[in-house]
């Protein structure tokens, strides 16, 4: 199981997205741990079990234990905030955003890898759950943090690509 595999079950309609799974995988703008919590967390956040088992078996070779908890977590983490802040961001009553959200979130805290990593996962996430709010503000918190426009661009285009072969996976099935 890998990336390779992954492409290999593509359809013929996603060579594009073949090309692409290609070109983020020999990409060095990310440093490993980075590139691949990064692909394990949007891999969870496509909810694809294909797509999930292909990446995180070949993120096991390139993550501590730890850095896939932290990528795991950053994507389940995500799922509840980006439901919960994308209500209160688009509801036309905004009383709901200034009420506490009453949301345990101790892992941003401590995710296990560095500050800068994490956030970096978790807006990734954000862009694939589509909760403006939560990719404001972890985009925030990365640039803060040093990251630079083009890795968090590429973070975002990482996103796309794994989220584009988990939808071609299904269309291939229906």
């Amino acid at each position: 199981m890998s990336i390779e595999n992954l492409k290999g079950k593509l359809p013929d309609f996603a060579k594009d997205v073949r090309l692409n799974l290609s070109a983020i995988v020999n990409e060095d703008l990310l440093d490993t741990q980075t590139k691949w919590g990064l692909l394990l967390a949007v891999a969870v956040a496509t909810r694809n079990a294909e797509t999930v088992a292909e990446i995180a078996e070949e993120a096991k070779t390139q993550l501590s234990p730890e850095a896939a908890n932290a990528a795991r977590g950053a994507a389940t983490l995500m799922a509840m905030n980006n439901i919960y802040y994308r209500f209160s961001h688009l509801v036309s009553n905004k009383d709901y955003a200034k009420r506490p959200a009453k949301l345990r979130m101790t892992l941003i805290g401590n995710p296990g890898v560095p500050k800068d990593q994490f956030e970096l996962w978790c807006l990734a996430v954000s862009a694939i759950n589509g909760c403006g709010a939560c990719m404001d503000a972890h985009e925030t918190v990365v640039r803060e943090h040093g990251v630079s426009p083009d890795a968090i661009q590429a973070a975002v285009r990482y996103a796309a690509i794994v989220q584009s072969a988990a939808v071609a996976l299904e269309a291939a099935q229906s």
